[in-house]
């Protein structure tokens, strides 16, 4: 199955799940039992997704993944032996397919960064509710970026460290509307909420964010959030 974007869905995702649902094979690694229970908890309570796994800390994350094949693997980014930010980029390079969105606190800032730097999709708060994990899990899947609006400004200041590009010397060839779409991904915004903003179609949109992807060599919205935040280009 492949979504708007073009890319394919991981195979695991596309099985016929509860009345013909898609099934979401998640794995849970936090280094605290008590997260990992009431995660497993929360995720059995919805009839579209199987928990496949959990894992204690992110050396075991990356064994559990390659063995069960999540879709989607919601990873502490503080636990022994391997951190959540190692453990990302090591599933990126040895399974691609599969996702990551990383669970933080508010002290998480740079950690977050670097996950997102690593390859991770998005980030939940530990107090995110179930309909915003479930939120996220689909938006994951679709290729959205995740950002938590409880912790987002947090993270801004956090690297927030030079102001935003002048349009005269913006990086990697962007254009000015390009940058000003790219700027819109990194806030969370949707194609939809994006063409509304801007007053462009959704198609224009779509066509400025392929274009800007390949420009910084890119490969989905996650890793164009990244970008944006290295290079200033927030507000």
């Amino acid at each position: 199955m492949t979504n708007a974007m073009g890319n394919e869905r991981p195979a695991a995702a596309e099985g016929g799940g509860c009345g013909g649902r898609e099934v979401i094979r998640v794995l849970v690694a936090d280094d605290q039992r008590v997260v990992r229970e009431g995660l497993e908890l929360v995720l059995g309570l919805m009839p579209e997704v199987e928990v496949v796994g959990s894992a204690g800390d992110g050396a075991e994350a990356v064994r559990l993944a390659e063995e069960r094949g999540p879709d989607i693997v919601l990873m502490d980014l503080r636990m022994p032996r391997c951190d959540g930010v190692e453990a990302t980029r090591l599933l990126r390079a040895r399974r691609p397919a599969t996702r990551v969105i990383v669970l933080t606190t508010y002290s998480d800032d740079r950690s977050v960064l670097d996950a997102l730097r690593a390859g991770a999709r998005g980030y939940l708060t530990k107090d995110a509710g179930s309909v915003e994990i479930r939120q996220a899990l689909h938006q994951v899947l679709n290729d959205q970026a995740v950002v938590d609006p409880a912790v987002q400004h947090h993270l801004l200041d956090a690297i927030a460290t030079a102001s935003p590009a002048a349009a005269s010397s913006l990086p990697d060839g962007l254009t000015p509307r390009e940058a000003e779409v790219l700027t819109l991904i990194a806030t969370g915004l949707t194609n939809p909420e994006i063409a509304v903003r801007l007053v462009i179609s959704e198609g224009t949109v779509k066509s400025h964010i392929n274009h800007l992807l390949a420009k910084i060599d890119a490969r989905d919205r996650a890793q164009a959030v990244a970008y944006a935040y290295r290079k200033g280009l927030t507000s």
